[in-house]
């Protein structure tokens, strides 16, 4: 749930890492630090809150070669000496490290006795292991760093340098996610590609248990054993204009307003010159092969995957359910004679899915990864991928991937449908219906003054709230509910209308916010029941309804958009209800406490 960079063989070094971090904040951390050498003098610099403290800290370092890291802390408080990089005992070798390693205090019990440790991490417990590897028991630092590799258990991602020599770092890794990033002249590490992508856009993955050796000049993989492996590099598909937030003063607003955009590009990608939706055929092939889908995700993903389960079940003729990751890992469910699993992740890198993913495909089954990221760990690890072609997402709170989820797992529902001569797909025209969803979303953006007034009256001061739908609108409550609570820290819960008077209304006192969700037909008027329910014990109720079943009194009306992509219109006037929350109350829109965007670790 951090960042790695390193550099080997650039006399920028220094900058080059830290424009890697900054490129990394978007992924959560609490302090930041980085190792420079091959200059006058090595220079090991740590600080806790943002780069930018570090930045300034950095100030005159200069070499030729280093490793940085942002750390969001898993052992031990976000203090300077828990902050990475790490150093050995004699303070030869340095270590930066993302994962969790699960031995580390049997290795401090069994191989460190009388060592001395600064901070509370289970990384410095590594650094220290593989110093005494090389220095008390004199291997080379190879040799020290694979004997490491054979007794550390868990997730990690290790970048290792040694003071004495800056021609080379050594990297290796096992679930969590690093990248090698090659350069004209020098080489880079990153944990995510859009940490280096300023430097160059090719790029070579490091498979689970693999040791890379890099230098300037070369780059050498081979396993935990010494057997060299071959691999062929690859071009990141992403443009480093799109990750700037340019007049924006937030990327989650930027992220917002570029959801209509994602719609338009959607259909460009998965359609022809023809107007015909166009998906992979062996995805369709996989897809109509099995008994039941099994969609996978965890957080904004997951909801998701609920949002979507309607029009995949009755396009596809297939049963659809919902799992989540980090529960599936440790206890998988009985599965049908035929499963397909669906895995919904904006990253790709998810560790919780991934980990369900490795029993997936040690079991044979047939597997498809619905990400935005190309070359991530899940697409490379599945059967199949479908882009999201969202473009980068920087926000810890995820707005244009969550509807542009729904919108690619809708190609998927109709390509499937129609190849399966379904009438209900063959009727669906989703060019023309994602189109009115753009449209519809425009509309919404435009709106969104009288939004922020509404917002600042109803939230600025709350300490909970409630969002309440039925049906699709339940799905929506769920998602709305946690991006109100992960960027507010207002705590609300999304609600099915129709189980509250089964224990929820209990909490309903005078001046409760409750936030309804109206978009269909066959419900509304349930919901507008409960809606009354709650008015006469206190609440202040906001309404969301879409034209089809608004009535004056609504407080906010969308355009009428297509029972199965109303999730995707429905959920914007909600996220910038969370967006104008934070607002008015003070609190950084894109960098929520305790939250990291990419979950890199169980």
């Amino acid at each position: 749930m951090c960042g790695i960079v390193g550099v080997v063989g650039n006399t920028n070094a220094t900058d080059i890492l830290i424009q890697g971090l900054e490129k990394l904040e978007y992924r959560g951390y609490d302090s930041a630090g980085i190792f420079v050498l091959g200059g006058a003098e090595n220079h090991l610099v740590k600080a806790v809150g943002r780069i930018a403290e570090l930045s300034v800290k950095t100030a005159g370092v200069e070499g030729t070669t280093g490793i940085g890291h942002t750390r969001w802390a898993t052992h031990g408080k976000p203090t300077e000496d828990n902050a990475h990089p790490h150093r050995s005992e004699t303070g030869r070798f340095v270590l930066v490290h993302n994962g969790v390693i699960e031995n580390y205090l049997e290795i401090k019990e069994e191989y460190l006795a009388g060592h001395h440790f600064k901070g509370q991490t289970d990384t410095e417990i590594a650094v220290h292991l593989i110093g005494k590897f090389a220095e008390e028991d004199g291997l080379s630092v190879l040799e020290a760093f694979k004997k490491a590799l054979h007794i550390i258990r868990g997730s990690y991602a290790f970048a290792l340098v040694d003071s004495q020599d800056p021609e080379v770092i050594y990297v290796a890794k096992n679930k969590s996610p690093l990248l090698i990033g090659l350069g004209n002249g020098y080489n880079m590490v990153c944990s995510d590609a859009m940490a280096m992508i300023r430097e160059t856009n090719q790029y070579m993955e490091i498979h689970d248990q693999e040791l890379v050796i890099v230098k300037a000049d070369s780059v050498e993989v081979q396993d935990y054993d010494g057997n060299s492996r071959e691999r062929a590099s690859y071009t990141a598909e992403l443009d480093l204009s799109d990750i700037g937030k340019g007049t924006y003063p937030y990327y989650m607003l930027k992220e917002i307003d570029e959801q209509p955009t994602v719609m338009r590009k959607l259909i460009q990608a998965y359609t022809d010159e023809a107007g015909q939706v166009v998906v992979d055929p062996a995805i369709i092939k996989a897809v109509q092969g099995a008994d039941r889908i099994y969609i996978l995700a965890a957080g904004t993903s997951y909801h998701a995957g609920f949002a979507s389960k309607k029009m995949l079940e009755e396009l596809t003729d297939t049963p659809v359910e919902l799992g989540i990751s980090s529960e599936w890992g440790y206890g998988m469910p009985l599965l049908s004679k035929k499963p397909l699993f669906i895995f919904i992740s904006q990253s790709g890198e998810t560790a919780d899915s991934r980990q369900v993913l490795v029993k997936a495909n040690e079991l044979g089954i047939p597997s498809l990864t619905v990400t935005n990221v190309p070359g991530s760990t899940l697409s490379r690890e599945a059967n199949h991928t479908m882009l999201l072609h969202a473009g980068p997402e920087i926000a810890v709170a995820s707005t244009k991937a969550y509807t542009a989820q729904i919108a690619a797992l809708a190609f998927l529902a109709k390509a499937v449908g129609e190849a399966n001569g379904n009438a209900k797909a063959q009727a669906f025209d989703l060019i023309r219906e994602l189109s009115i969803v753009a449209q519809s979303i425009e509309s919404t953006l435009s709106e969104k003054e009288a939004i922020d007034a509404k917002v600042r009256e109803l939230l600025e001061t709350t300490r909970n709230a409630f969002y309440i739908g039925r049906g699709q609108d339940y799905y929506v409550a769920m998602e709305a509910s946690l991006k109100l609570k992960e960027i507010s820290y207002i705590q609300c819960e999304g609600f099915a209308a129709g189980e509250l008077k089964h224990g929820t209304i209990a909490l309903i006192e005078e001046g409760t916010p409750v936030l309804a969700l109206l978009s269909d037909p066959v419900l509304a008027n349930h919901t507008r029941g409960n809606i009354q329910e709650v008015a006469a014990r206190g609440a202040k109720v906001l309404t969301i309804a879409e034209e089809n079943v608004a009535k004056d009194t609504d407080d906010i009306v969308l355009t009428t958009v297509h029972p199965y992509l109303s999730p995707i219109s429905m959920v914007v006037p909600t996220q910038l209800v969370a967006y104008f929350a934070t607002l008015h109350r003070g609190l950084d829109v894109d960098k929520p406490r305790n939250l990291a965007k990419s979950v890199t670790v169980e």
